[in-house]
């Protein structure tokens, strides 16, 4: 287990060098930079001395590959350096975004696992039964209802219930604060971004989790525990149920992933200023450092989330065994 863990961890480095490379050369195709986005935003005419001041401050009139090795040498040295549109502190920008964007992704997991899984149990145990259609019907919408669609109507939802019983229409909160200074306005302001999230990704889940329980169902040893008289709901939860989690737990783990970096439409329906709504503004303005810094972070994100879910296959399945 041990060699099999340190293995995964030196495989990391290859991904994020691999992740770096690609980043770093595919913003440099995009047509212009910061400095001339700057200047044409201010409508006044700039000769080319003050632009090429402007990218030597910055560093971007160095070499290339000069570039490259002190982006890499940062990243791994966790020196990410300053934006280049604001010039504060990147660790500085991201951290304050980071910790809502990772709440409200918890909260989307915690909403998703908690309909998923008894759900898709339910669909997969009454299989051909009105249940099963229910639940079938209800994953499916979520699929194809976008979650900010969702999010729209539960706005206008709560505007219309709160102003018919209280004469004051419900707003989302404007200002963040963390859950340790105000829970009350934390969770008011998460909820339902995580509610209208979470529900889609349920659906994915769901689906999952019947296919996966149906095919885990029709096992030998599924046969065996059923003629050695063990009670049904034994079986299901203690035999079936925990085998059938690996690929529900894989879905899980890279949807997780995903939303720390994906919400940037629910986050613009909610008035959230997360990661997603970060990495369209330092994109829009060539903001190299600021996209790459959170290019790579969503990468790292990804990368450990694979390696834990990896070694939760062991604890869920024992006849997995690394060596």
């Amino acid at each position: 287990m041990s060699k099999y863990i340190l293995k995964r961890v030196l495989l990391m480095i290859p991904t994020l060098i691999g992740a770096g490379i690609l980043v770093f050369f595919l913003m440099r195709l995009i047509p212009g930079d910061v400095c001339e986005l700057r200047f044409a935003g201010t409508g006044l005419y700039v000769d080319q001395e003050q632009i090429d001041i402007c990218r030597k401050d910055l560093g971007i009139d160095r070499p290339i590959l000069v570039q490259f090795a002190d982006f890499m040498f940062g990243f791994f040295t966790f020196d990410l350096g300053d934006s280049m549109w604001s010039g504060k502190p990147i660790t500085e920008e991201i951290g304050l975004r980071f910790q809502l964007s990772l709440q409200v992704a918890i909260m989307a997991t915690i909403v998703a696992t908690v309909i998923a899984i008894p759900l898709g149990a339910i669909s997969a145990i009454k299989q051909d039964t009105w249940l099963d259609y229910a639940v079938r019907a209800f994953s499916i919408a979520g699929i194809a209802i976008p979650s900010f669609w969702l999010g729209i109507m539960i706005i206008l939802g709560l505007l219309i219930v709160t102003q018919e019983m209280t004469g004051i229409p419900w707003m989302p909160p404007i200002e963040y604060k963390p859950i340790w200074v105000d829970p009350v306005h934390n969770i008011s302001q998460l909820i339902w971004p995580a509610v209208a999230t979470g529900y889609r990704y349920s659906a994915v889940a769901t689906r999952m989790t019947r296919s996966a329980l149906l095919e885990v169902l029709r096992e030998d040893y599924i046969r065996t525990a059923r003629a050695k008289g063990l009670v049904e709901k034994i079986v299901i939860n203690r035999h079936a149920l925990k085998n059938s989690m690996l690929p529900v737990v894989t879905i899980i783990g890279i949807e997780f992933a995903f939303l720390m970096g994906g919400l940037v439409v629910t986050e613009q329906v909610f008035n959230l200023n997360g990661l997603g709504k970060l990495f369209v503004e330092s994109v829009t303005n060539h903001d190299y450092a600021m996209t790459q810094a959170l290019v790579m972070l969503v990468v790292l994100i990804f990368v450990i989330t694979n390696f834990l879910i990896d070694l939760a296959y062991a604890w869920l399945d024992p006849r997995i065994r690394y060596s």
